[in-house]
């Protein structure tokens, strides 16, 4: 898989420290490139190597820019952020995630205080020393005290998004060796958790050295290597690799997948059983004197292969992404588990932006980009104005109208359905930011909380839930991964009222914010609520993004028949009233 997300991070980094050193526009430049890049569907480095004019046909990727991206594949850096980083020397990245701590306040700290980390910036709070800078505040200081422990865990923990497309780099590394027999990736990252700690690679082969030499061929930083284990970091994420033998393959991938607590009840079960569960079989050690004398000790009856692990507990094989502890054993026993969605299964995408507000590409452009994704049919859904919209960028509900006949005229020759549609805003007070009498008018409303995001958010979705134009509540709690937490939800409540008003919950398949969390789409389904799963696209490469969703969903224990886009067109259609 491709690099692009390495690389957009780096232009990310850039436009920070232009911005902290109080350069104008050119931040605005790189954040727009890294966005580009990051979900342009060609691969970074192979652009690179076919030259700087290669690279410059990526949308809003300049001579300058490109410039630094193919030197940076040349060299491995680009001179221009080294001397940033060295004019200011700070951990940007750490200090940003501290909500409300933006690249220009990062910049008035240190150089009022000489702030750098998070360590630096937590005594500076404790000692009342912020409040004293000028434009700063002890309401402004509290807040960023407050803060700090979310920006120290999220800081340890890397995105789903930018792990998965490293662990598949990664992967396609090992492959082509020919001592690899199997691999795969273990851990929260095979179990698609929303943020994962270090990428987790298990390999199956009898050439363990081989494997690790390879390994560490790769193109990253060497940490440590074995005989059969090795580590390395790319781009700030560390890969551990564990090279098992193929008779334990199975084995391992189930004990290295995890999670804790479901293991925990495995090998609870298998005691029961007279049994033991570990890294290396399930062995029937009923009789065996100790079985604690050792790790392989007993009959072996199972662990070349994950499903004979179950298998050995007459279990069927349970899915990664269930193995939480949150019941799926028991539904095991039971015959109960259910038919998982799978990522083909989605056929269309209603949450999707264009230039009319913060997109980056007209409508036709989009209804293009989803008929070769392979999609059926999408709803254009632009912001509306209100607050907590991008940049403050939305369409006046004069424009909505305006647009929808441009998306009528579009949908006329294009070869998938198109729906019309709107990204409203829900205020506190749960009231919408678009008029009813335009709502009316629009196939598709997407109703989603932009500001106000902290706090009980409860009687707010409910209330957008029960509003009759309002088809589905776009990213319920307004989280970004990494960033702020968002609203507090009770989810059994929200999910109610979805349900008896026949409004979607949608799962936001954006890698910085999937949302609904997985445990909430569970909830949700229970209590009956319809599930959409949109990747709110930008750019058509950020279709794509639908496989976030589409495993979260499974992370909820969803099926095709729970997800409203699954359905045809038809069947959307009469969903929305249309």
């Amino acid at each position: 898989m491709s690099r692009n997300a390495e690389v957009a991070a780096l232009l990310e980094e850039m436009a920070d420290r232009l911005e902290a050193t109080g350069v104008e526009y050119k931040p605005r430049a790189y954040r727009q490139a890294a966005d580009n890049i990051r979900n342009h569907t060609v691969a970074i480095e192979t652009l690179a190597e076919r030259g700087q004019d290669a690279v410059e046909d990526i949308d809003r990727v300049g001579d300058a820019i490109s410039s630094k991206v193919v030197e940076y594949f040349e060299t491995g850096a680009i001179p221009e952020l080294e001397e940033l980083r060295e004019e200011l020397p700070v951990d940007i990245v750490a200090l940003t995630k501290v909500e409300g701590v933006g690249p220009k306040t990062v910049g008035d700290l240190y150089e009022a205080l000489g702030i750098q980390d998070l360590d630096d910036l937590e005594a500076a709070a404790e000692a009342g020393e912020i409040q004293e800078v000028k434009g700063f505040g002890a309401k402004t200081e509290q807040n960023i005290l407050e803060n700090i422990p979310f920006a120290r865990q999220s800081h340890e923990r890397q995105l789903l998004g930018d792990a998965i497309p490293l662990a598949e780099r990664v992967m396609d590394h090992l492959a082509a060796h020919e001592a690899v027999e199997q691999v795969d990736t273990a851990g929260s990252l095979r179990r698609w958790r929303a943020t994962i700690g270090d990428v987790d690679v298990l390999v199956a082969s009898t050439e363990g050295e081989t494997v690790v030499d390879h390994f560490v061929d790769f193109d990253a930083d060497t940490i440590e290597a074995g005989t059969s284990k090795a580590s390395l970091r790319s781009n700030g994420i560390r890969v551990d690799l564990r090279v098992v033998v193929p008779e334990e393959w199975g084995a391992a991938l189930q004990y290295f997948t995890g999670s804790r607590d479901h293991n925990i009840r495995l090998r609870n079960l298998a005691i029961e059983r007279e049994m033991k569960v570990n890294e290396y079989g399930v062995f029937d050690v009923s009789g065996v004197d100790d079985p604690d004398s050792g790790q392989r000790v007993g009959e072996r009856v199972g662990g070349e292969t994950e499903e004979s692990m179950y298998a050995a507990l007459d279990l069927p094989l349970i899915p990664p992404e269930m193995r939480e502890d949150r019941g799926e054993l028991d539904a095991a026993a039971a015959g109960e588990l259910p038919d998982l969605i799978e990522e083909g299964d989605v056929r269309g995408d209603l949450h999707l932006h264009t230039d009319w507000s913060d997109g980056h590409d007209t409508i036709a452009e989009m209804v293009t980009g989803a008929a070769e994704f392979g999609h059926d049919y999408i709803a254009i859904s632009d912001h509306a104005t209100g607050p907590g919209m991008v940049g403050g960028v939305g369409v006046e509900d004069e424009g909505l109208i305006e647009q929808a006949e441009e998306v009528r005229a579009v949908a006329e020759d294009a070869p998938i359905r198109v729906f019309t549609g709107v990204e409203a805003n829900i205020a506190p007070d749960g009231s919408i930011s678009v008029a009813d009498d335009v709502l009316a008018e629009l196939d598709c409303v997407v109703a989603s909380p932009h500001a106000s995001l902290d706090g009980d958010g409860t009687e707010r979705l409910v209330a957008a839930c029960e509003h009759p134009d309002v088809n589905i509540l776009g990213h319920p709690t307004g989280r970004l991964l990494n960033q702020r937490e968002g609203l507090d939800i009770d989810i059994d409540a929200v999910a109610e009222a979805a349900a008896a008003n026949d409004t979607a919950l949608e799962i936001n398949a954006n890698p910085h914010r999937l949302d609904l969390r997985g445990q909430f789409v569970k909830a949700a389904i229970e209590a009956g609520a319809t599930i959409a799963i949109d990747t709110d696209a930008h750019t058509p490469s950020s279709y794509g993004f639908v496989r976030y969703g589409v495993h979260t969903a499974r992370r909820g224990w969803a099926e095709a028949v729970d997800v409203l886009n699954t359905r045809d067109a038809d069947g959307v259609a009469e969903f929305l009233g249309v």
